[in-house]
């Protein structure tokens, strides 16, 4: 299908880099949109359609859209999930976030937890963070070396592609901040009481090996964008067209998915309610 222009970049090269990535461009967004307050209209009229939409694909029961996740520490995931699914029935949605493997989980291949997580049918599913973890902490900590990285990406396009052809459309979202951004945005989570629990000193160890994350996110988001699950790559400093961007995309989506009610299989004319 044909994707709505927005900030987000469509992976499209085996040789992409997030360095050629702005994370503060705003791309038609700035055109169009003097400020955040002019454009939210046209997020709440993109929500309000997402509501209409997911109510017809969960009546339909038919298939099924996940939308993956990723970014660094600070990148905006919770934020920009609760601003895109504000209204929806949350009977709809099925929400999996993904941390350090547990110890039965580590006793089966890395994508047996994954699968578990999958929509079903008539759901939106959401992955705050994803299988992606495993070819990206894992690699950058050295646990896994680049041949079994790249074998893993092999298995993931396989998984993705088996999920498509069972009937569930993949959006993949990756939140690019930049390091200068990441940096006050942690100072915040210190300095605001309410935000503290946010933070973790382990997230500076993180952010040390920042250049590392990179590298092993530009690859994987190079190996693994497909044609039945893309990777955005969503600037996302600014928050308003980070949230208008991935609503844009997923609306758009799910009207060429088109999910119809199911028509009724009984005498409409033979029903009398007294």
């Amino acid at each position: 299908m044909k994707y709505p222009e927005t900030p987000a970049v469509l992976v499209k090269n085996k040789h992409f880099k997030l360095a050629d990535v702005s994370t503060k461009d705003k791309g038609v967004f700035g055109e169009t949109y003097a400020h955040k307050e002019s454009a939210q209209p046209r997020l709440a009229a993109l929500r309000q359609r997402l509501v209409e939409l997911q109510e017809n694909l969960y009546a339909e029961h038919q298939r099924s859209l996940l939308l993956v996740f990723q970014a660094m520490d600070t990148g905006g995931k919770d934020g920009a999930i609760g601003n895109l699914l504000t209204g929806v029935n949350p009977a709809g949605v099925q929400v999996a976030s993904f941390k350090a493997p547990s110890a039965a989980e580590l006793a089966h291949d890395f994508l047996w937890r994954i699968h578990l997580k999958a929509p079903s049918r008539g759901h939106i599913g959401v992955f705050n963070r994803s299988h992606y973890e495993d070819v990206l902490v894992t690699r950058v900590h050295e646990l896994i070396d680049k041949k079994t990285a790249h074998q893993r990406f092999d298995d993931i396009n396989n998984f993705e592609q088996l999920l498509t052809r069972s009937g569930t459309r993949i959006l993949k979202f990756f939140l690019h901040i930049s390091k200068e951004e990441q940096a006050e945005r942690l100072q915040d989570r210190l300095d605001e009481p309410a935000k503290r629990w946010k933070f973790e000193p382990g997230d500076l160890k993180e952010r040390a090996r920042w250049d590392d994350y990179q590298d092993v996110y530009s690859d994987a988001l190079a190996h693994c964008s497909t044609d039945d699950a893309p990777w955005f790559v969503v600037p996302a400093d600014h928050k308003w067209t980070r949230d208008l961007a991935i609503a844009e995309i997923v609306v758009a989506t799910l009207e060429d998915m088109n999910p119809q009610p199911p028509k009724a299989d009984f005498d409409l004319k033979a029903q009398v309610i007294k």
